[in-house]
């Protein structure tokens, strides 16, 4: 068995995509059998957390202590380099297949009450592939404790690049605003992009600029990515407010990648409240977002 257990392969027109049992990751996703994301090898770990489902809460936790409704409750460290608790608690758990078919799979899990986090959800993550419109991503997440659970969810796609130069690859995201962060990658506050090399709301190359940063007051529902070989496009609806892009030199030896990763709220929102959900018991919260050549 593989690292991430077993795995579930979906096809849909020229798309193809491999869901893991472990974390309920995106393993890949390929057009025409050329990687659209970067590839989760089966006898590895996920490179820098590499097609995650984040939830509970996506991003970081500062010192994984935050209070809610009157009780201060503390997370482990799974940052303990930065003192964060970070990307949720279902990137090591084992999720169940609900449901399927030859272009769709539904994976699910019950997260149970634990230290740091004494709440009761049920998740399910639906990935679907369609010949047209690409990779689509629905997730449905229900409050089956007994009282309210603060919540956030996030994902963490790579955008491969096909060792195309990250330079001269565009880039296009609609943010009016950059988050500003401390030495822990925890907010501070934000700034317009207006003016500053994180003005990505026009295509336009990467050039020198490296990014990991949150960007807020989105001004649009895509982002994308292109190349001289082709455009990537990642898109989400009204459930995701924030995105992060993260611009590593080389995610694997030789191959460039993007993470373009939506998320609900951003980083340390279990202390700021920025985006914040707060799920009542029974209350369902529902989110889409997908991946598309165009």
């Amino acid at each position: 068995m593989s690292f991430g257990g077993r795995r579930f392969e979906i096809a849909g027109g020229n798309y193809r995509a491999e869901l893991t049992e472990v974390g309920a990751s995106l393993a890949g996703l390929w057009w025409n059998g050329s990687p659209v994301t970067v590839e989760i090898p089966a006898d590895g770990l996920p490179p820098k957390s590499a097609g995650a489902v984040l939830l509970p809460w996506p991003n970081r936790i500062a010192g994984g202590h935050y209070r809610f409704d009157g009780t201060e409750h503390q997370l482990p460290l799974s940052e303990p380099a930065k003192g964060n608790a970070s990307h949720g608690l279902v990137r090591w758990v084992r999720w169940e297949p609900a449901r399927q078919a030859g272009s769709s799979v539904t994976l699910r899990h019950d997260l149970v009450p634990q230290i740091g986090y004494p709440f009761e959800l049920h998740l399910e993550v639906s990935y679907s592939l369609d010949p047209d419109t690409g990779l689509r991503v629905d997730t449905e997440v229900v409050n089956t404790g007994r009282t309210a659970a603060p919540f956030g969810a996030g994902f963490h796609p790579y955008l491969d690049l096909g060792g195309h130069d990250l330079d001269t690859a565009e880039l296009l995201v609609p943010a009016a605003a950059v988050l500003e962060t401390d030495d822990h990658q925890i907010p501070t506050g934000s700034s317009p992009v207006a003016g500053t090399p994180f003005d990505f709301r026009s295509l336009r190359p990467i050039g020198e600029v490296r990014l990991d940063h949150g960007f807020a007051e989105l001004t649009g529902t895509a982002a994308v990515l292109r190349t001289e070989r082709r455009t990537l496009e990642l898109r989400w609806d009204a459930a995701y407010r924030y995105l992060q892009v993260f611009t590593p030199p080389f995610l694997t030896p030789g191959r460039n990648a993007v993470a373009i990763e939506p998320m609900s709220c951003p980083a340390d929102a279990f202390n700021s409240g920025d985006g914040l959900i707060r799920l009542e018991p029974g209350q369902r919260w529902t989110g889409s977002w997908g991946i598309r050549l165009v």
